[in-house]
C-alpha cells in the first residue's frame, strides 16, 4: 500500500489482502457504511479505513480476532439495537467489535451511521445568510 494511491484503493487493498473472515467482514461492512447516507466519504488514516460525512463516522480497524468499528462520537449516539460492546467505559467514543461467526443487524448498524452523520451535520456552523 503506498499513502499515494487515493483511500477508496487502500481501501480495497487492505479487504484484499485479508484472506479470511476479517476481509469478508470489513468489505461487508463497507458497503453498509456506503450506501446509508449520500455524501460518505472514504479516507485513510493511521492505516485504517475512515468513513466520514462533515467528519469522522467510524473507523474500520482489523485485529487478529475481531473487526472493530469505532465511532469517535459513539456516546452522543441512540443505540437501540445494541449493537455497542466495546470501549463503553469511554465518555466520548464507543465501538462494535465484530467477532468471526458474529451476525450483524444491518438496519441497526446503517441507523447508526445515518446518526453519526446527522450529529456531524448539528456541529458544522450554519450557512444563514
Amino acid at each position: 500500500m503506498t499513502p499515494q494511491q487515493p483511500a477508496p484503493a487502500l481501501i480495497s487493498e487492505k479487504i484484499a489482502g485479508l484472506h479470511d473472515w476479517r476481509g469478508e467482514t470489513l468489505a461487508r461492512v463497507r458497503a453498509l457504511v456506503l450506501a446509508a447516507t449520500p455524501g460518505i466519504q472514504e479516507e485513510w488514516k493511521w492505516d485504517t479505513p475512515v468513513w466520514s460525512c462533515g467528519g469522522i463516522l467510524c473507523t474500520g480497524e482489523v485485529y487478529k480476532a475481531a473487526v472493530k468499528l469505532t465511532f469517535p462520537r459513539g456516546a452522543a449516539l441512540p443505540d437501540p439495537g445494541g449493537l455497542f460492546n466495546a470501549s463503553l467505559e469511554g465518555k466520548v467514543r464507543r465501538a462494535i467489535d465484530l467477532r468471526e461467526g458474529t451476525a450483524l443487524d444491518e438496519g441497526a448498524f446503517q441507523a447508526l451511521v445515518r446518526a453519526a452523520a446527522a450529529l456531524n451535520e448539528e456541529k458544522r456552523p450554519s450557512k444563514k445568510g
